[in-house]
């Protein structure tokens, strides 16, 4: 099996905390799904033995595109590849782009799954993020995905913004169980560089984030959503049974896919290619080899995507796939993790590496000092 990813790069507005490849203009918007339509065709031959087991309209924001856009993309899609009935067929919306009858003609094309970006039920985090939605469109998306047929429906929020107290972070917590949402994706608000946060904070015009927010509800968080039946599956993904993203599971379990469109990435046979971040010259360069770079992975490479990947998830790393390596990946990771094993940060059962759940916070500093420089 294998996933399709494909990258809309465009959105309303620039949220203030975002460092993904957009555009706040649509002027060639027509232009840039006629360059992905004609991207399809130029990477079916490599991909034509492959059966896809999920679809993912990412960006920037999707819904921003007309009805028909997304499905000359979808058609152009079961046109060219073998994509299987019974696919996760995922796009991200944002709550103030759906309508009745956009969510109709979602199911009608064979979406079933929408990844909403509410990030939080309070307007005032909402107009920090300088997010295009309030509250109340936040609450009506949900129940208009819901009264249209989506019962698979995965939400976004963001934890750690200045001024989101506890109480009011369980709260949002608290509507996720009250919607019977089966999936949440929660992310710490984090400083990108050359993002529109960071220069606020450096210029004063937002407060600092703080860690220690963060990481207390962080476990707010996980202990709330573990009280009611969900599984945390990810460092930032929880579900419900059967409701795991099947298609971002295929980024930590290194199954193939394959990305369309600018700024998208692809996986196959251990090499890497990406496409350029830049809408104009992807475009441009469609018809050529221009628009896109390939890296061919060294075990090296792939050790260490093993271990990012891995030590991110419940499964976590599979050490026979470590020893599959070599002798020298082995042993290097057994010094490296003896001091994080002796204080019960990670730990090995049924010969998987995993991270102990107090340690899930910090999981990411200890994935860095486990690579292989």
């Amino acid at each position: 099996m294998a996933g399709i990813y494909i990258h809309i790069p465009f959105c309303k507005q620039a949220c203030n905390y975002c460092n993904f490849h957009f555009s706040t203009s649509l002027k060639h918007k027509d232009d840039l799904i006629d360059a992905i339509l004609l991207e399809i065709d130029q990477r079916a031959s490599k991909w034509l033995r492959s059966e896809f087991d999920t679809v993912y309209f990412g960006g920037g924001t999707p819904s921003l595109l007309q009805i028909e856009d997304i499905d000359r993309l979808l058609g152009k899609l079961h046109q060219i590849f073998s994509i299987s009935s019974r696919s996760e067929i995922t796009l991200e919306a944002n709550p103030d782009d759906l309508t009745i009858k956009k969510l109709q003609a979602y199911r009608q094309m064979g979406i079933n799954r929408l990844s909403i970006g509410v990030q939080s039920f309070f307007d005032t985090d909402l107009q920090q993020l300088n997010r295009s939605h309030n509250t109340q469109q936040a609450e009506r998306s949900i129940l208009l995905a819901q009264e249209s047929g989506f019962d698979n429906i995965t939400i976004d929020l963001i934890y750690g913004i200045p001024g989101l107290s506890d109480r009011m972070w369980l709260q949002n917590i608290q509507k996720v169980i009250d919607f019977n949402i089966p999936h949440v994706s929660a992310y710490a608000l984090t400083i990108e560089p050359k993002t529109a946060l960071a220069w606020q904070i450096k210029n004063r015009k937002f407060p600092k984030v703080s860690e220690e927010q963060s990481a207390g509800q962080f476990f707010l968080l996980r202990e709330k959503l573990l009280a009611h039946g969900f599984e945390h599956y990810e460092i930032s993904n929880f579900a419900k049974k059967s409701y795991e993203s099947k298609h971002n599971s295929h980024y930590w379990q290194n199954v193939p896919y394959l990305g369309l469109g600018p700024a998208a990435h692809s996986y196959k046979d251990n090499q890497r290619r990406w496409n350029v971040a830049n809408n104009a010259l992807y475009i441009k360069n469609i018809t050529t080899d221009k628009y896109f770079e390939t890296e061919n992975l060294t075990n090296k490479d792939i050790f260490n995507e093993l271990i990012m990947t891995g030590l991110r998830t419940s499964q976590g790393v599979n050490l026979e796939n470590i020893a599959d390596l070599g002798d020298k990946y082995l042993h290097f990771l057994e010094k490296q993790i003896f001091k994080y094993l002796e204080n019960k940060q990670l730990i090995i059962k049924n010969n998987f590496l995993k991270s102990d759940p107090k340690a899930l916070f910090v999981i990411e500093g200890i994935i860095r000092d486990l690579f292989m420089i």
